[in-house]
């Protein structure tokens, strides 16, 4: 069969980041392999000829990566394992991957600095440099540290004045950093490490912001109408989530690897087909849902008690049934464009479409007099006008030479897909779930008790995308600290992050407590709910502490290459004992919408403790040698 056979990677795609793609997933090389035998001679014939214009890469460790495979938006830490699929570097990622060595050098003393030194630099300075300099600092009886030097090569320019010291050509510049990694002098500071953490997770803060703002601007909005209301649009978006936003977004999981193994193999065409393929899965499986969502309101009155929550929730699920489509077509052009590296793509889209989406609601539920109706209208626009962006983005700018043009081969291979995208799913609903399935029990609570928990997680799930962001920049720099044989910076690295989570806990818990009365007022006037609201806070305020420092834990785990553990060590906190906790003290204590959060901050607790306590036991010279072998493999 031919489809047994490995992907053959294009020549011009240089070196061996395109095998690493290749032997990611044995599922997903069959699946290229076998479109790869079904596609035409022109379309192979094509990606030869455009891929590798700038591709060509130097070897040596990678010091940056983008973080890969990131859905934009709210995500929990995961309760079930996922693999992490790395991206295939651009030109851009390349040169400041060199930048990152050559500063880093600068730093260890082991080439010139950039520019000269003052000879007697005033007090401010030294005290600047002192508290934030990135430098290692020298040993005062050391001095003079000696540089590494390398002997020419054949390849070697003749005459010395083609680099200067202070900006080495490449190839020196790797044979220093090559040279260097082999006598262990490279090491790091915390100031370093702070400065990168917060690089890479700035952007992603903007990014992770502007997506739910979508999700909560109608809960804005239309709890200024009325408790009922506000109840109503909690309940509609959960069961949103669980019965078609996470199962959608856990199939298209699949695209991560998929794309991402066809780029790095050089088949570019391959890329467009997986996503067209994906696209029209996802709209077929929109064909049960908006059944489910057309006769929603049946449904929850078999759940919920008041009769009004559960007419208003269905009405706002049979009117977003027209953003469906767009919702699936945006999961999977995320992908499309992620793992070309065009991870700016996305955070552009949403730059325009997160203000729209605000003036929309707005225009509909106040100023045009729409009401409550209004809500879902602005959603179904917004999710609809997304994938339409992403698409002109693709078109005039960049990311369109993964474009093979319609074909009907994206009617076939579906089954191999499938049985790939299926753990995705399992893990975003069994994720989704297990925080959706409070809002569901709290309407057994009452109207007003619903509505507060729609504040409620609407609050928390806000300040959850700080420490997220930092989360995922501390894998990011662990993963490659570790892959560069760094253990010593990976564990520095780990620090500052794990000091991060803690500071940013602790300004999260200070925001809530000092706004308690404040906040609720931001969704609804209804004093009641407001005074429900400020009960708890203090409550979820605690909770962020352990929700900042578990999330850092997690990422961590990642880093180093044991996410395994976090994933289950997630699942069963959260359904054996933060879930149970959670129910016994909300109904069978009394202690209502208080109780229902304790289960959830003692999880949270619980799997803080175990992740750390793992992380801290775990071999990190043993992720090296995973790393090191995983390389050599691919």
């Amino acid at each position: 069969m031919t489809s047994s056979k490995p992907i053959p990677p294009r020549k011009a795609s240089g070196l061996n980041l395109a095998q690493s793609f290749a032997s990611g997933s044995p599922l997903a090389q069959d699946i290229l392999a076998s479109d790869l035998a079904e596609c035409p001679e022109d379309e192979a014939a094509a990606d030869g000829a455009s891929f590798g214009s700038g591709s060509g890469s130097v070897p040596g460790p990678i010091l940056y990566k983008q973080p890969s495979g990131v859905a934009y938006g709210y995500r929990r830490p995961s309760v079930i394992p996922d693999p992490v699929h790395e991206p295939v570097r651009t030109r851009v990622e390349k040169k400041e991957s060199r930048q990152a060595e050559r500063s880093l050098l600068r730093d260890n003393h082991l080439i010139p600095p950039k520019h000269a030194p003052k000879k007697k630099p005033g007090v401010l300075s030294r005290v600047y440099h002192r508290l934030f300099s990135t430098k290692v600092r020298k040993i005062p009886e050391d001095e003079e540290v000696p540089r590494i030097t390398v002997e020419p090569s054949e390849s070697s320019p003749l005459l010395g004045g083609t680099a200067t010291p202070s900006t080495p050509d490449s190839e020196h510049m790797n044979a220093q950093w090559e040279a260097a990694m082999a006598s262990g002098a490279i090491e790091t500071t915390w100031q370093r490490e702070a400065k990168t953490i917060a690089t890479y997770s700035r952007s992603l803060i903007l990014t992770f912001l502007l997506q739910y703002s979508v999700n909560i601007t109608s809960i804005f909005t239309v709890g200024r109408i009325g408790k009922i209301e506000l109840g109503a649009v909690s309940l509609a978006t959960m069961t949103a989530n669980i019965c078609c936003y996470a199962p959608m977004q856990g199939l298209a999981t699949s695209l991560d690897t998929l794309c991402a193994q066809a780029y790095g193999s050089g088949h570019k065409h391959l890329v467009g087909l997986q996503l067209q393929r994906m696209t029209y899965f996802l709209w077929i499986l929109m064909l049960p849902i908006a059944v489910l969502f057309l006769f929603a309101e049946d449904v929850l009155l078999l759940i919920v008690p008041k009769a009004r929550s559960a007419e208003l929730a269905g009405l706002y699920l049979r009117v977003v049934i027209a953003g469906i489509p767009g919702f699936a077509a945006f999961e999977g052009g995320k992908r499309f464009v992620q793992s070309q590296g065009l991870f700016e793509a996305t955070t552009y889209v949403l730059l325009i479409a997160a203000p729209l989406n605000i003036l929309i609601n707005w225009l509909m539920v106040w100023h045009l007099g729409w009401g409550y109706i209004g809500a879902p209208i602005s959603v179904a626009i917004t999710q609809t006008l997304m994938p339409i962006l992403l698409f002109l983005y693709v078109l005039f700018f960049n990311g369109s030479q993964c474009w093979g043009g319609f074909t009907r081969r994206a009617f076939t291979n579906w089954g191999p897909m499938i049985w790939l995208a299926l753990p995705g799913m399992v893990m975003v609903m069994a994720e989704w779930l297990a925080f959706e399935i409070l809002t569901l029990v709290s309407s057994r609570l009452g109207t007003s008790y619903l509505a507060a928990q729609s504040i409620l997680v609407t609050l928390t799930s806000t300040t959850f995308m700080l420490p997220f962001p930092v989360s995922i920049a501390a894998s990011t720099r662990v993963a490659n600290l570790i892959g560069a044989n760094l253990v010593g910076a990976a564990k520095t690295c780990a620090k500052v992050a794990v000091f991060a989570g803690c500071i940013i806990g602790l300004f999260n818990l200070t925001l809530l407590t000092s706004l308690r009365y404040q906040l609720p007022r931001l969704f609804t006037q209804d004093e009641e709910v407001v005074a429900i609201v400020a009960d708890v806070i203090p409550l979820c305020a605690v909770m962020q502490i352990f929700d900042a420092l578990a999330s850092v834990a997690h990422g961590l785990l990642r880093g180093i290459g044991k996410q395994s553990f976090g994933g289950y060590a997630n699942l069963l906190t959260y359904y054996l004992i933060a879930l149970p906790i959670s129910f016994a003290t909300a109904f069978a204590l009394g202690w209502g919408l208080t109780g229902l959060w304790l289960g959830t901050t003692v999880g949270l607790l619980l799997v803080a403790g175990m992740e750390y306590w793992y992380a801290y036991i775990s071999d990190w010279d043993q992720s090296v040698r995973d790393a090191e072998h995983r390389n050599t493999v691919g």
